[in-house]
């Protein structure tokens, strides 16, 4: 074999070993040309053990403002985790509302695996600081900074007022979600994953991968967020499709076709997309297990009468006035979502084309019902 080709070989067997070792961290180390000097994230995954951050003498701000916290100041800012600073519970860990020296009132994430789970979790703190603290979207969750003392890891956020939007569908929320307020939510959700599809950011697109009601957050003008973008995923250059050796996400927003082939697309948070627009309209979980077998997935629920106008009175969420919508902006909408949990990924919208539809449906909800648009404040 000629010179040339074996090391050209030698070189592609290389990289893919590091992808393999840490696929995420190979692809943001050598796409987003992070500097030397905070390349904390970046290069071949260490363990929690071997990572060491410059302890004594920390940078005051790394990229895009994202500040760098030591274990002492998340302590004073959730008065030593406090279980009455507790705002919940997820796969990472435990979620705390804290107070900065600054006076800021911020979300605290803080991390907290077993240990058979610890490198996942380093993975995952790592993939969102990388992601986050490069994005710039009124409809992305705002990154303030980070803690990694020692082994100690924490992500601070904005703290969103409103808290996430499966809770309000719920009836856990304060307010009764009525139907433009619900255009407005799916709008700027909308638009943070056309955002990220875009590929304007870093120059690649990004797909959320872990996309659903519980990572749409709200402010107090009730305007949405994503967030968690632990699992976030860069698309090969130039490519569509990514084969990944994992599944990954949650339960009842999987991508069909990702399920079974391991090929991840954009369209699989379109997938995801067109669960959570289900839940905006019917009010029920992407996958309720105290039902019965064939009823608890939400998805196979309703796919079959989401184009029967009949049919669809029915599963519309009972807690939404009546006076705030009209049948023509719901069965729109239910037919955006149908083509959104398309089995096949090809038949599905683009974020961008969800986008403009969602925005079409707002103004035929809001013309049908003889009001101004001015009196329903957008972003």
């Amino acid at each position: 074999m000629p010179f040339g080709l074996v090391a050209a070989w030698n070189k592609r067997r290389r990289s893919r070993s590091e992808d393999q070792l840490n696929p995420c961290m190979f692809q943001l180390s050598s796409l987003l040309h992070i500097p030397e000097n905070i390349r904390l994230f970046s290069g071949i995954y260490k363990s929690v053990e071997c990572w060491k951050i410059e302890d004594q003498n920390p940078p005051a701000k790394r990229h895009h403002g994202s500040s760098v916290f030591t274990l002492k100041e998340m302590e004073e800012a959730t008065n030593s985790f406090s279980d009455d600073n507790l705002l919940g519970k997820g796969g990472f860990g435990r979620v705390y509302k804290g107070t900065l020296r600054s006076g800021e009132i911020v979300a605290i994430k803080k991390m907290d695996l077993p240990s058979f789970k610890e490198a996942e979790g380093e993975r995952e703190f790592r993939v969102e600081v990388d992601i986050l603290s490069r994005l710039d979207h009124p409809h992305l969750v705002q990154l303030i900074g980070y803690c990694a003392d020692g082994k100690h890891r924490f992500l601070v956020y904005e703290y969103m007022h409103k808290g996430n939007l499966q809770d309000h569908l719920n009836g856990i929320g304060e307010v009764k979600m009525d139907w433009p307020l619900r255009l407005k939510v799916a709008i700027g959700a909308a638009r943070g994953l056309a955002y990220l599809h875009s590929s304007s950011a870093v120059g690649i697109p990004i797909i959320h991968r872990d996309f659903k009601s519980t990572n749409i957050l709200l402010n107090t003008n009730y305007e949405a967020k994503i967030s968690d973008f632990g699992l976030a995923k860069l698309m090969p250059e130039g490519q569509e499709t990514c084969v990944t050796s994992r599944v990954l996400g949650t339960f009842g927003y999987f991508d069909p076709e990702y399920t079974l082939t391991g090929k991840l697309t954009l369209q699989s948070d379109v997938y995801a997309f067109g669960v959570v627009m289900l839940e905006l309209l019917t009010g029920r979980r992407a996958v309720d297990l105290t039902l019965g077998p064939n009823d608890q997935n939400l998805v196979l629920q309703v796919r079959h009468i989401l184009n029967d106008k009949k049919k669809l009175r029915k599963v519309i969420d009972p807690e939404i006035n009546r006076s705030s919508y009209t049948m023509e902006s719901v069965t729109m909408f239910a037919n955006l979502a149908s083509r959104c949990v398309r089995a096949d990924s090809s038949e599905r919208p683009s974020m961008v084309d969800c986008v403009k539809e969602l925005q079409l449906i707002l103004h035929t909800n809001m013309k049908g019902l003889s009001m101004p648009m001015h009196t329903f404040r957008m972003i």
